[in-house]
């Protein structure tokens, strides 16, 4: 753990971030690493329960959510989506992935809740995105605006649903908007909201206590400050404990809307591990950590997947390009700078916080050196 502390130490140290925690767990030895601040003022150290803003390590969590349900026999892996989220009954295609938004074909046929566990439903971002398909979802997929100031799940819905899709169902993977489509469809299912199914079926059964889509007022002290690189290359304030996660959203996100605490992640990891604990079936748990994607499909997928697969919510290695791409691992990266895996094989489990914002879809440079130190067995 010398190597980790060093690793995270170097790069608080020139400045690309304030603080961070890792962890690593292999069976029941757990390591934790916390360094430097919660904030770029330094008002208190990190440590390990240290709340950050987890963004879209957020979706193997709501993956697990839709396939509770699945488990439950409330809905299937091919069963069109457009049952309980009408407003998608009908979508339409542009012609081909350059044509004008205007220049559509109808659906060859419906979405189903498989298109949406595997990111092939048709609506994400693609490697391209001057594309005027993408360019109509980033008009109302703004990540730069916090999810209060999205429209409420319902009214987002129905704004989708005038966007035409880059790709025909199941004919392409394309990033992020899945998971914020799975999320309304576990609400729709289960009949209540996203985040009290979350803290009813997952969070409570396995104690992840600091997991939410809000931190109330008794917790701020170990909330972190959120930023983002500045061209000069100082570090942008974008958030503060009593800012954006200070209430609910309107728009609870399935794809990125979380906060949580490194034990926390570490529960939800472990529970994969150990084939479901009785919140999932083993088959679900194989089925969210296995590959779904052709190798053409992956191919077009480089600017976000470098290579590999994709499970339910997450990555799944396939290749071994660099020294902690094992086959079989599973997990993906937040845009607010965290990023947890699972590694079946080993039974490890790898996670990273820091309150830094990516700059694009490749990951950071702490990222990659955080997985090049704790790759070793």
């Amino acid at each position: 753990m010398s190597d980790l502390r060093e690793t995270l130490i170097r790069h608080v140290q020139d400045g690309a971030l304030p603080g961070a925690v890792g962890l690593v767990a292999r069976g029941g030895d757990v390591e934790v690493v916390a360094v430097g601040s919660v904030d770029a003022g330094r008002t208190a150290p990190m440590a390990r329960d240290s709340i950050f803003r987890i963004a879209s390590i957020t979706k193997p969590i709501t993956a697990a959510a839709v396939l509770m349900l699945v488990d439950e026999g409330r809905i299937g892996l091919d069963d069109p989506v457009a049952e309980w989220l009408p407003e998608l009954a009908k979508p339409v295609v542009v012609r081909t992935p350059t044509s004008p938004v205007d220049d559509v074909v109808p659906a060859e046929r419906p979405v189903t809740v498989e298109d949406l566990l595997s990111f092939r439903t048709g609506w994400g971002l693609p490697s391209d995105f001057a594309l005027p398909a993408a360019r109509a979802l980033f008009a109302i997929q703004d990540h730069s605006l916090p999810f209060g100031d999205w429209p409420d799940p319902d009214t987002w819905l129905g704004l989708l649903a005038q966007v035409p899709m880059l790709h025909q169902p199941g004919e392409a993977w394309l990033y992020g908007t899945s998971s914020a489509l799975q999320g309304i469809l576990v609400a729709r299912v289960a009949g209540r909201a996203l985040p009290d199914f979350l803290a009813e079926r997952i969070f409570e059964p396995l104690g992840m206590r600091d997991t939410g889509f809000e931190v109330p007022a008794s917790k701020r002290h170990r909330f972190t400050s959120s930023y983002a690189p500045a061209q000069d290359g100082t570090l942008r304030l974008t958030d503060t404990p009593d800012g954006d996660f200070s209430r609910l959203p309107r728009f609870p996100s399935g794809g990125g809307g979380l906060v949580s605490t490194a034990d926390d992640w570490l529960a939800f990891a472990r529970m994969l591990l150990a084939g479901g604990q009785g919140l999932l079936t083993p088959t679900s748990v194989s089925r969210m950590t296995t590959n779904h994607l052709t190798a053409a499909q992956r191919e077009a997928s480089a600017l976000f997947l470098e290579g590999q697969g994709w499970g339910y919510g997450g990555q799944v290695d396939v290749t071994p390009i660099d020294p902690w791409n094992v086959p079989g691992r599973y997990g993906w990266v937040g845009g607010t700078g965290t990023t947890a895996h699972i590694v079946p094989p080993t039974g490890t489990v790898t996670v990273l916080l820091t309150q830094v914002a990516m700059t694009g879809p490749s990951p950071m440079k702490v990222m990659r050196d955080f997985w090049r130190c704790t790759a070793g067995g």
